[in-house]
């Protein structure tokens, strides 16, 4: 599968492409994680999530990308990670604080690309080191809250530590830009 919408040879990139729909598996991944309680569900529901967002990266970087997968892969990342933490702050292992820190870089991306929406002027920033780290430490910290581990917290504030680090170099990076 090359992309829906792609046309003869030589013309410009497919809409979507098969990184794309891989990306969009994570938006009822997040829907399931919501609605099914059980640990080896949960369990698998993240795993594949992380997976996913591997893989559809890697295949994109072959295949060349799409539009469309340059705006779907973030907003398919924060959903899925906005759905997951409310289920962690709903379970009352980690308190509001705990979870706006884990969820800093995602919120702040939602709302530097709002931003330039309401301005006109849309713009993405590749993906760097640091968000890619916040991604690490929230992955690692559902997988403890999943399976009931003590390491829940302090992956919780190390998160919302290099989210810290990662906004800041989000913010240079947008400078520069």
């Amino acid at each position: 599968m090359q992309g829906i919408g792609a046309s003869e040879v030589g013309q410009a990139r497919p809409l979507v492409t098969a990184p794309d729909v891989l990306t969009a598996l994570r938006v009822p991944l997040a829907v399931v994680f919501a609605l099914v309680e059980e640990t080896n569900v949960r369990l698998a529901v993240v795993l594949a999530a992380a997976a996913s967002d591997v893989a559809d990266g890697v295949w994109a970087r072959r295949l060349g990308g799409s539009r469309i997968g340059v705006v779907l892969d973030p907003v398919c990342d924060k959903l899925f990670m906005v759905t997951t933490f409310a289920i962690v702050f709903a379970s009352g292992r980690l308190p509001l604080l705990e979870i706006l820190g884990v969820l800093l870089r995602d919120i702040v991306a939602f709302v530097a690309f709002l931003t330039t929406v309401v301005l006109r002027h849309p713009t993405t920033l590749p993906a760097r080191a640091g968000g890619k780290a916040v991604t690490v430490c929230q992955i690692l910290a559902l997988l403890a809250f999943v399976t009931g581990s003590d390491l829940l917290r302090p992956l919780a504030w190390a998160t919302a530590a290099i989210s810290l680090y990662a906004v800041a170099d989000y913010v240079r990076a947008a400078r520069r830009h």
